[in-house]
């Protein structure tokens, strides 16, 4: 049950740290307010207009006692009461009275005067909203009544407007003034987790200087300090096994030319097809690596790459869907030998092949189909591994090394993406690269 509910509670709550600082500043003081203005209205000002109120129909009551006194001077009283207690009072005689009323129960004045008026055992009507500054209160005496015209500050104290004034103003200003300081400690996070967004997906970033409170330095601090270290480990990485691929081509030349002083042409041809493969290998690895650490990010529409990448192969069995126009940043090279390389393996083993590009929200959709044979679905992990082969006569009828899927797999997810392979609506592999953007 309570598991539940916390969980209902967790789905009204803002996700973004900038409204859930902003509640926990803006909930307590809304809170403080709505428990002063109860107070208030509760212990204030109904209570002073409830006094007000009684005495005021105290003092009618004793109006329509002195008029009605034996022997009373009535106009002496009348004005008398006009003069000293400011309440207008017309006397109307022989005329039907009737105490027919929209009573509001909303109204704590209309509320207040009713029970007062009940207590003193009169018959009444009255009316607190036709006039802006004056109540009408008519009041029976035998067969004819008085009408009187009551100023409203009579009934009500006029100090809740200025209390709601001053109850609301240094709420919106504290909350105005969180406002601000919070969007001033949510900038630094804000920038840290786009910085963070860009070099996950590739990006080359600048140097990124730490703002805010002590913990979101120390956070980007870390974060600085995590970056170089694996653009470093990248660095060496890259550096030594270009370095490695680089000086293996010197044995592998050595081994050509004693290849070439061997007279039994079976045991050449042999070693001569494993050098060459090792050459290719080497050279495929060394234009990925030279490609991916030269290259710098780039703005390109999509479709525009892919027709470019397509008129290098046959028209005819390729069909492309456009898209709308979708920009994306990255290295349009490194793309575009990736797509280059798994239309490739495509074309390789099939006669029509499709290609589908899709924009969703925060994600950029590339499918490509074709009807050949596929990959069984225990090996396609397998696949994106360096120089792994499922068929070695397949192999060779492709001239592939191997590294093709690698290469494509590692640009990819240096963009921050991913890419999987499934069973085609054509009957054979389908290749699902997704980006963010």
């Amino acid at each position: 049950m309570f598991y539940g509910l916390s969980k209902f509670l967790k789905q009204l709550l803002p996700k973004q740290l900038f409204y859930r600082g902003l509640l926990i500043v803006a909930l307590p003081i809304i809170i403080l307010q709505i428990t002063i203005s109860i107070v208030f209205f509760d212990s204030l000002w109904i209570k002073t207009n409830i006094g007000m109120t009684r005495a005021l129909v105290g003092e009618i009551k004793t109006f329509i006692d002195s008029y009605n006194k034996n022997g009373a001077d009535k106009i002496f009283v009348e004005n008398t009461f006009e003069e000293h207690l400011d309440i207008d009072v017309v006397y109307f005689q022989n005329k039907k009275f009737s105490n027919f009323m929209n009573e509001k129960w909303y109204s704590p004045i209309d509320r207040s005067l009713r029970r007062e008026l009940k207590s003193k055992n009169l018959e009444y009507w009255f009316d607190t909203s036709k006039f802006k500054n004056t109540v009408n209160l008519k009041i029976k005496n035998e067969s004819d009544y008085f009408e009187f015209f009551i100023p409203r500050e009579r009934l009500t104290s006029t100090s809740v407007r200025i209390f709601a004034l001053w109850i609301t103003l240094p709420a919106i200003l504290i909350v105005a003034i969180a406002i601000i300081f919070l969007k001033n400690q949510t900038r630094p996070i804000k920038k840290l987790a786009e910085a963070s967004k860009k070099f996950g997906r590739g990006e080359n970033i600048s140097e990124f200087i730490p703002s805010g409170a002590s913990e979101i330095r120390q956070a980007g601090y870390e974060f600085e300090k995590m970056r170089k270290r694996i653009l470093r480990h990248l660095n060496q990485r890259s550096e030594m096994l270009s370095g490695i691929s680089h000086d293996l081509r010197t044995p592998l030349t050595r081994m050509k030319l004693q290849l070439a002083l061997i007279n039994d042409k079976n045991l050449v041809d042999r070693f001569s097809s494993d050098i060459d493969e090792m050459e290719k290998m080497l050279n495929e690895y060394l234009q990925f690596s030279s490609e991916i650490n030269k290259e710098q990010n780039e703005n390109f529409e999509f479709n525009e790459l892919i027709e470019k990448i397509i008129s290098k192969f046959n028209n005819n069995i390729i069909e492309f869907n456009k898209s709308e126009n979708l920009f994306f940043v990255g290295r349009k090279l490194s793309i575009q030998r990736c797509l280059t390389n798994l239309i490739e393996n495509s074309s390789k083993f099939s006669n029509k092949i499709e290609i589908n590009i899709q924009k969703l929200k925060s994600n950029i959709l590339i499918f490509i189909d074709d009807n050949g044979p596929g990959i069984p679905i225990h090996e396609r992990e397998n696949v994106f591994k360096p120089f792994y082969k499922i068929d070695k006569s397949r192999s060779e009828k492709s001239s592939s090394v191997g590294l093709g899927l690698s290469i494509s797999s590692d640009i990819i997810r240096s963009h921050g993406g991913k890419i999987e392979l499934g069973d085609s609506k054509l009957g054979g592999l389908k290749v699902i690269i997704s980006l963010p953007f």
